[in-house]
C-alpha cells in the first residue's frame, strides 16, 4: 500500500474486517409526535473535539461587533462562479463562492489548475480589501471534490463511493480523502463539499453512486476515515497550515432514503428508520470534527430538510452536538414551503448558517437584509449564523492565512495527479473490483492474443462516471484527462509488455483471431435526477453489447464481461453470456487497475487477487422486491471454488421506459412521446409513425437520415409556410429541479437550408411560451442547448409541460434532427433573449 509523508502523523484505522454495532441513545423511543417534526430527545449525543475556546469566541464577538448589517449578511451567503465577480465579492462582502458542477474560471469550466488559483487570489483580495473602513473577513471557496479533486484536468480521479464501499478498506479511504485535499490545496481552494454519506436504500436513485453502501455501519466507519483524511486528526486547528481543507458531510438527512428513488423527493419513513438508517454516519463524522454539514433537498414525512429546525437545530446542534456551520444545496432553500429561490427567511430561522445561493445570491442579499431591518428576521439568529460561519474560518486558520498563491501547496502543479497519487487510486481501482462469475477463465494469460470490445473500453470519462469535470461527465474526450489510463490502455499496456498483442474493437470484430476477449460495457455519466430511473436495469440503448458478448462466444472465444455502474442492476443476460463477469463500478482515471487483477504473470498466476464486496444486494430481476441474485458482501476471488453456471431467467426489457432525459433518439420518439408535425397552430398535427410521410397538405416531407447509424435522424423539408415539430408525452412532465440546477434543452440539428425565423417553444396547460433562436446553416449535426430558465423566465409554467420541445419555423426550410434531450453537454449553447 502507498503511504505518503503528509499522512504519517494521522490515525489511521484498519480494514474493516467486521461491522460493530452502532451507539445508540439509550432514552426510551416515542412514537412520532407530528409528521415531520424529530424528537430530539431519542437520538445519540456525541462529543465534537473543538470545544469553544474563550479566545477565540471573544475574537469572533469583536468581529461581529464591528460588522454593519450588510456584512453580516454578506457574510452568509454563497454565491456561484457562473454569476459572481471579484467585485461583487467586495460589494456585498459575501462570505463564500463556489463553483458548481458547470461553472469555472472566467466563465470556463475546464480553464487550467492555474486559472483556479489565479481567481481564489482575486476573490481573496476583494473579500480583505477593508478601504471602505470594512471587517474584510477572507472569502471561503467551496467545491464538489467528491471523487478526487474532479473539477480539475490533470489531477487525480478515485473511484466514486460505491466502489469505495466494494472495497472495505478504511485506511484506503482516509488516504484517499488527504490525497484529495493535497490536491485541492494546489488550486487555492479550502472546502470540499465531501464527503456524501448518504445510505441508499433504492438504488434507482440518480446519485446512488455517491453512497459507500446500503448498510449504515460500512457507510459510518467510512465517514469517519474520509473526515480525518481531509480535515487531519480531529480537534486540528489552523488546518491551512497543513495539507488539510474543511469537509462537508451531506446530505443532511435521508437524501438516500426517498420514496421511489426519487432524488429531492419525500421519504416517509419512521423517525427510528430516520436515525439509525441516515442518522448513523453522523456520529463519526461529529466524534471527528467534520465542520460543516450540507442540509439536503430532500424531505421527511412531507417536510423539506432545508426548513426542517425539529432537525436541524433540535437534533443535530443541540443533541448531537455538531459545531460547525450548516449550509444549504443549490437554491434548495426555494423549496421550503413559502419560499422562493429569492427568498426564504425560513431556512435561516431552521438553522441553515449559510444559503448556497448561486445564481440568486443578490435577491436572498436584500430580502434577507430587508427582514433584518424591519424586525421580520431576527438579528440574534443572523448573528448566530455569522458567529458559525466565522467559528469554522477561525478553526480552520482562514482569519489569519496570506493569499491562496502565498499558502503551502498552493501552485505546486506537480502533486496534481502525480505519480504518488495515482498509485493510490490504482490501488483502490484493485480493491473495489467485485467478481460475480470465474469459469476458470481469469487471469488471462499476458502473452496471448486479446480482444479488447465493447463502447466503454476506451472513454476515461465513462469510466468516471459523474462529477467529473462537469456535473454530469458528459461530452468530455480522453485528451482531457492527461495522465490517466483507460481501461482498454491498461489492458493493452499490460498484455503487450509480455510480449502478447491486444486489440481494440468497439463491435467485437477482429482481425485476427484472439484468445479471449474483453467486453466493457454499462451505464453512462449521470449526476442526480438525471441518473433517477424507474428500475433496476440499463437504458436500453446500452444493452447492445449483450450480443457481442453472445456472438463471440458462439465463435468460442472466451468472454470477459467488465460491467461500469453506479449502481448494482439487472444485467443477466450478460451474466449469463460471459465466462467471467467483473463489477468495476466507476473506476475513475487509473483504469490500469483493473488490469492489474485481470491479467496474470507470465506463469499464469494472480497478480493482484480480487477482493471486492458487493456494497449492497444485486438484483434478480429490475425489480429488487423480485428476489436478490447476490448478496450484501458477496464477492469471488481467484481461491473461490468453482461452482458449474446455472443459467438466469431473463426477461424482455425491450420496452423498458430507458433514460428519462432522452425524448427523442435512433428515429423515433421516447416511450410514451409522439413525433407530431404540422403547420402552426394546426389542431391535429400528423403523428409520425411511418417512414416516408407528409404533413400540412403535402407542404412538409418526413424522410429518414443517417445519423448515428443508418436512418437514425429525421429530416423535415419545408416547401413554405409555417411549420412546427414537436415532441409531445401522453402525461405532463415536470422539470422544475432541471430548470432550478441549470440543465439545457438540446437538441441534435443539422441545417440543410435555415428557414426565415425560427423559435423554440415549450407548451403546458397555461400555453406556449416561445423563445427566438438562430439556427444558421450547417455542414453537419450540430448540439444545440438552451437553458431551460429561459422558459421559466419567459412565463413557462415548468411544471406541467405537455409538449417540451417545438421547433417552429417560418418560410421554406430543411433541416434534420438526429436527438432531442435534456443535458449539458452543448456543443453551442443558445443565449436567452
Amino acid at each position: 500500500m502507498v503511504r505518503l509523508t503528509y499522512l504519517l502523523a494521522l490515525p489511521l484505522l484498519a480494514a474493516c474486517a467486521s461491522t460493530p454495532e452502532i451507539a445508540r441513545n439509550d432514552q426510551p423511543v416515542q412514537a412520532d409526535s407530528q409528521a415531520g417534526v424529530a424528537n430530539p430527545e431519542i437520538w445519540p449525543s456525541y462529543e465534537y473535539p473543538y470545544p469553544r475556546d474563550p479566545a477565540g469566541e471573544q475574537r469572533i464577538a469583536a468581529i461581529i461587533a464591528s460588522m454593519t448589517l450588510e456584512e453580516k449578511v454578506g457574510q452568509i451567503v454563497q454565491a456561484d462562479l457562473c454569476c459572481v465577480t471579484p467585485e461583487d465579492v467586495r460589494t456585498y462582502n459575501l462570505g463564500s463562492v463556489l463553483n458548481g458542477g458547470n461553472s469555472g474560471p472566467y466563465g470556463d469550466d475546464l480553464a487550467p489548475a492555474s486559472e483556479w488559483l489565479r481567481l481564489a487570489d482575486e476573490f481573496y483580495a476583494s473579500s480583505t480589501d477593508r478601504s471602505d473602513g470594512g471587517v474584510g473577513i477572507p472569502i471561503l471557496w467551496g467545491t464538489d471534490a467528491v471523487h478526487g479533486h474532479s473539477n480539475i484536468i490533470g489531477a487525480t480521479l478515485f473511484p466514486h463511493n460505491i466502489g469505495l464501499g466494494a472495497m472495505r478498506d478504511t485506511e484506503l479511504v482516509e488516504e484517499i480523502g488527504a490525497v484529495t485535499a493535497v490536491e485541492i490545496r494546489v488550486t487555492g481552494q479550502e472546502w470540499t463539499f465531501a464527503p456524501t454519506v448518504a445510505v441508499p436504500q433504492d438504488f434507482r436513485w440518480g446519485r446512488a453512486y455517491e453512497g459507500y453502501s446500503s448498510d449504515p455501519t460500512l457507510v459510518a466507519e467510512y465517514t469517519g476515515a474520509m473526515v480525518r483524511g481531509l480535515q487531519g486528526p480531529p480537534g486540528n486547528r489552523d488546518l491551512l497550515d497543513g495539507p488539510y481543507v474543511l469537509a462537508s458531510t451531506k446530505h443532511y438527512l435521508a437524501d438516500g432514503g426517498t420514496d421511489a428513488g426519487i432524488d429531492q423527493g419525500d421519504s416517509s419513513i419512521s423517525e427510528i428508520e430516520l436515525r439509525d438508517i441516515h442518522g448513523a454516519p453522523y456520529g463519526p463524522a461529529i466524534e471527528n470534527g467534520v465542520m460543516t454539514v450540507m442540509a439536503s433537498f430532500s424531505s421527511w414525512q412531507g417536510v423539506k430538510m432545508t426548513g426542517n429546525e425539529s432537525l436541524l437545530t433540535g437534533v443535530l446542534r443541540d443533541q448531537m452536538g455538531f459545531d460547525g456551520f450548516v449550509v444549504s444545496d443549490w437554491n434548495a432553500h426555494g423549496q421550503v414551503a413559502g419560499c422562493t429561490n429569492e427568498a426564504c427567511a425560513q431556512a435561516l430561522e431552521a438553522g441553515i448558517d449559510m444559503y448556497m445561493a448561486p445564481d440568486s445570491w443578490r435577491a436572498i442579499y436584500d430580502n434577507t437584509l430587508a427582514g433584518a431591518r424591519d424586525g421580520s428576521i431576527e438579528i440574534a439568529r443572523i448573528d448566530e449564523a455569522v458567529a458559525a460561519v466565522l467559528r469554522v474560518k477561525l478553526r480552520l486558520g482562514l482569519l489569519d492565512a496570506p493569499a491562496p498563491s502565498d499558502r503551502a501547496f498552493s501552485g505546486e502543479w506537480e502533486r496534481l495527479g502525480s505519480a504518488e497519487h495515482r498509485d493510490v487510486a490504482r490501488q483502490a481501482v484493485r480493491q473495489s473490483l467485485v467478481l460475480l462469475r470465474n469459469d476458470g477463465i481469469l487471469p488471462l494469460a499476458p502473452g496471448g492474443r486479446l480482444l479488447v470490445a465493447g463502447d466503454g473500453a476506451d472513454d476515461i470519462a465513462r469510466q468516471s462516471g459523474g462529477w467529473t469535470l462537469s456535473w454530469q461527465g458528459t461530452g468530455l474526450t480522453n485528451d482531457l484527462f492527461p495522465g490517466a489510463t483507460s481501461i482498454w490502455a491498461g489492458l493493452e499496456e499490460a498484455v503487450t509488455a509480455a510480449g502478447g498483442s491486444a486489440e481494440l474493437s468497439p463491435d467485437g470484430s477482429f482481425t485476427q483471431r484472439p484468445d479471449a476477449a474483453v467486453v466493457v460495457f454499462g451505464e453512462r455519466p449521470y449526476a442526480e435526477f438525471q441518473g433517477d430511473r424507474a428500475s433496476l436495469q440499463l437504458d436500453p440503448e446500452l444493452t447492445a453489447p449483450y450480443e457481442t458478448m453472445r456472438s463471440l462466444r458462439e465463435q468460442d472465444i472466451p468472454v470477459i464481461a467488465v460491467m461500469i455502474t453506479g449502481r448494482p442492476l439487472y444485467v443477466n443476460p450478460a451474466l449469463n453470456a460471459a465466462d467471467a463477469f467483473v463489477v468495476a463500478w466507476l473506476p475513475g482515471s487509473e483504469g490500469g487497475g483493473i488490469a492489474d487483477v485481470l491479467v496474470g504473470d507470465s506463469a499464469g498466476n494472480a497478480r493482484h487477487d480480487f477482493s471486492g464486496q458487493l456494497p449492497a444486494e444485486w438484483p434478480m430481476t429490475p425489480d429488487l422486491s423480485d428476489g436478490v441474485l447476490y448478496p450484501f458482501g458477496y464477492g469471488l476471488t481467484y481461491t473461490s471454488t468453482a461452482e458449474p453456471w446455472a443459467m438466469l431467467p431473463e426477461i424482455d426489457t425491450s420496452d423498458a421506459a430507458g433514460d428519462s432525459r432522452m425524448w427523442f433518439a435512433d428515429g423515433r420518439p421516447a416511450s410514451s412521446w409522439s413525433l407530431l408535425v404540422g403547420a402552426a397552430g394546426q389542431t391535429e398535427p400528423l403523428r409520425v409513425t411511418t417512414m416516408p410521410a407528409e404533413a400540412a397538405d403535402g407542404r412538409i416531407a418526413v424522410t429518414a437520415i443517417d445519423y448515428g447509424r443508418q436512418e437514425g435522424g429525421r429530416r423535415f423539408t419545408i416547401r413554405d409556410g409555417s411549420a412546427e415539430v414537436a415532441l409531445r408525452n401522453f402525461e405532463p412532465i415536470d422539470i422544475t429541479r432541471e430548470t432550478n440546477a441549470d440543465v439545457l434543452l438540446l437538441v441534435t440539428l443539422r441545417m440543410i437550408d435555415a428557414p426565415d425565423a425560427s423559435q423554440l417553444l415549450v407548451r403546458g396547460a397555461t400555453g406556449s411560451e416561445a423563445i427566438a433562436v438562430d439556427l444558421p446553416e450547417t455542414d453537419g449535426f450540430v448540439r444545440y442547448g438552451i437553458p431551460l430558465k429561459c422558459f421559466r423566465d419567459a412565463g413557462a409554467d415548468m411544471a406541467s409541460l405537455t409538449t417540451p420541445f417545438i421547433l417552429a419555423t417560418q418560410g421554406a426550410a430543411d433541416y434534420a434532427i438526429g436527438e432531442v434531450r435534456l443535458g449539458s453537454d452543448a456543443e453551442q449553447t443558445l443565449t436567452c433573449p
